[in-house]
């Protein structure tokens, strides 16, 4: 069996754990734009490193985006999900630079 380097090591455990989110707009409203979407990357990146996690993908589109998060096993998956979404409303979408939407 070949050697897998993705597998994380504890203490007194070893593992490899994943959860895929899917952030929706209220209403599916299309308001991604490419610009906020890479700095959404950045943030959800910095969230991750934050606890101990890994962002492994990021996509998103005009109405969603998805993020695949290597996690601890220390880190519980609603604490996960409550960062995510707490960092997802405080302001980034009210920054001047961004357009308002439609």
């Amino acid at each position: 069996m070949g050697k897998n380097n993705d597998i994380r090591h504890g203490r007194h455990c070893v593992f490899k754990m994943h959860v895929h989110f899917v952030f929706v707009t209220k209403y599916r409203r299309e308001v991604f734009t490419k610009e906020v979407i890479d700095d959404l990357r950045g943030i959800f990146a910095k969230v991750c490193a934050d606890f101990e996690a890994e962002l492994v993908e990021f996509d998103g589109e005009d109405d969603h985006v998805h993020l695949l998060v290597n996690y601890s096993p220390k880190v519980s998956i609603s604490n996960n999900s409550r960062r995510h979404t707490k960092s997802q409303r405080q302001g980034w979408h009210r920054r001047p630079r961004y357009p308002s939407p439609p």
